[in-house]
C-alpha cells in the first residue's frame, strides 16, 4: 500500500530532497514578506514604496528567471539550488543588521531572488528524475509542499508582529527564515542526487530560444501576462487594504495571517487531484479556471468588509491554484527537448519583465483610488482569461 502511494505521487529522494528545502526555505520566507509593505510603513517609507517594492519583486523575478535557468544548465539542479539559499541567505543578514526601509530594499535584491533563481532548477529536477505521465504530479505536490509554509508562515509572522510590534516582529522573522535556510542547504545536499551528464548544454542565446517558442507557448504567454497583471495591481496592498485602510476590514496581524492560511488550505485540497486528472488528458481547461478565478479575487476583495467576507475572498484566491502546476508542466511540455530550463526561464523573463509594471501601475492607481486599483486588475483578468479561451491548444 505504502509502495503504491509512494508510485502515485512519484516520490523519490531527489524529489524528497526538494519537497524538504520547499518546506524549510518558504516557511522562513513567507513569515515576513507577506507583511513588508507594513513594516516598510513602519519604518518611515511612503505609501509608494510597498508599490515599488512590489513592482521590484516582478522585475528580479523576471531578470534572475534567464540567468537562473542558464545556472542550472552549467551547474546542474543541486548545486545550482545550493547557490539560491546562499544568495537569499545573504539577503536576510542585510534586512536583520539594519532596520532602515533603504536595507529592505537592498536585502531584496537577494532574498526575492529565490523563488525566480530556483524555479528553473525545479522544474528541470522534476523533467529530468520522473516520467511524463507524472511530471504534472511532481509539479503539483512540489507546489502542494510549497503551500503548507506559505499557510504556516504568515501566522507565525502575524503572532510575532502582535507579540512584539511590526518592526522587531519582522526582524525576528528574517532571522528564523536565516536558520532554516541553513538547514534547508544540509539537508537538500544529503537527499538530491544528480550526475554530471544530466546537465544541459545551454549554447544558444535567450532571443534565439524565445523565437524557438512554439506558437502554442507563446498564446499562453500572452494570456498569463494579462492575468499576471489582475493579481500584481493590487499584491503588494492587500495587507494594507485587510488592516488599516477604513474601506477594509480592518483586521489584526494574526487575522491576516489566517486568510493567507485559508487561501494556502484550499489550494492543498486541490493539487493532487487536479494534477491526477491533468495527466491523463487536456491541460488547457484546468489553466483556464485557474485564470477566472485569478479574475474573481480583486472584485471580491473590493465588497469584503468583514472578517468572513475576507475569508470568501481567500477561498477564491486559493482556487486560483487550480491549473497553476499545469500550467508550468504544460510549459516544460512544450519546450523543446534539451532546452527545458532556459525555455522554462526565458518563458518568465519576459513575463515577469512586463508585469513588473502592473505594480508600479497599480502604486499610481492606489493613490487615486483603491477600488479603481481592484477594478483595473479585474479588467486585466477578464481580457487575459478571454484571450487563452478562444485560442488553440492543448
Amino acid at each position: 500500500m505504502f509502495r503504491r502511494i509512494i508510485s502515485f505521487l512519484g516520490l523519490q529522494r531527489s524529489m524528497m530532497g526538494l519537497l524538504t528545502m520547499a518546506v524549510l526555505v518558504g516557511l522562513g520566507e513567507r513569515m515576513a514578506e507577506r507583511f513588508l509593505p507594513v513594516y516598510l510603513l513602519a519604518l518611515g517609507a511612503s505609501p509608494l514604496i510597498p508599490g515599488f517594492l512590489s513592482g521590484l519583486d516582478n522585475l528580479l523575478s523576471a531578470l534572475y528567471s534567464y540567468p537562473g535557468g542558464w545556472l542550472t544548465a552549467k551547474l546542474g539542479y543541486k548545486r545550482a539550488l545550493a547557490l539560491f539559499n546562499l544568495i537569499a541567505m545573504a539577503g536576510y543578514l542585510i534586512v536583520i543588521a539594519v532596520p532602515h526601509w533603504i536595507a529592505v530594499i537592498v536585502g531584496s535584491l537577494f532574498f526575492l531572488s529565490w523563488s525566480a533563481l530556483s524555479l528553473p532548477a525545479t522544474m528541470d529536477l522534476v523533467s529530468r528524475v520522473l516520467p511524463k505521465t507524472k511530471q504534472t504530479m511532481g509539479v503539483s505536490l512540489h507546489s502542494l509542499v510549497r503551500r503548507i509554509p506559505m499557510a504556516l508562515g504568515p501566522i507565525l509572522g502575524g503572532v510575532l508582529i502582535d507579540l512584539y510590534g511590526v518592526t522587531t516582529g519582522v526582524r525576528l522573522s528574517f532571522g528564523v527564515a536565516f536558520l532554516l535556510g541553513a538547514l534547508s542547504l544540509a539537508l537538500q545536499q544529503g537527499l538530491i542526487e544528480e550526475r554530471r551528464e544530466e546537465k544541459e548544454a545551454a549554447a544558444e542565446g535567450i532571443w534565439t530560444l524565445i523565437a524557438g517558442m512554439p506558437t502554442t507557448l507563446k498564446r499562453l504567454l500572452a494570456s498569463d501576462i494579462l492575468v499576471r497583471f489582475c493579481e500584481q495591481i493590487p499584491y503588494a496592498y492587500l495587507a494594507i487594504w485587510a488592516m488599516q485602510h477604513p474601506q477594509g476590514a480592518r483586521v489584526s496581524g494574526t487575522e491576516f495571517g489566517i486568510l493567507t492560511a485559508v487561501e494556502m488550505v484550499t489550494a492543498l485540497l486541490i493539487y493532487i487531484p487536479v494534477a491526477y486528472l491533468a495527466d491523463k488528458g487536456s491541460k488547457k481547461p484546468f489553466v483556464l479556471i485557474t485564470f477566472f478565478n485569478f479574475t474573481l479575487f480583486p472584485i471580491l476583495l473590493y465588497f469584503s468588509t468583514t472578517f468572513w467576507m475576507l475569508i470568501v475572498a481567500f477561498v477564491i484566491r486559493g482556487l486560483k491554484e487550480f491549473g497553476e502546476p499545469t500550467r508550468k508542466a504544460l510549459i516544460m511540455d512544450l519546450a523543446p527537448e534539451g532546452k527545458k530550463a532556459t525555455t522554462f526561464g526565458s518563458y518568465y523573463l519576459v513575463r515577469d519583465i512586463i508585469v513588473s509594471f502592473s505594480a508600479f501601475a497599480g502604486a499610481w492607481l492606489w493613490q487615486i483610488s483603491p477600488g479603481l486599483n481592484l477594478l483595473a486588475a479585474t479588467a486585466c483578468g477578464a481580457l487575459g482569461t478571454l484571450l487563452f479561451a478562444i485560442s488553440r491548444g492543448r
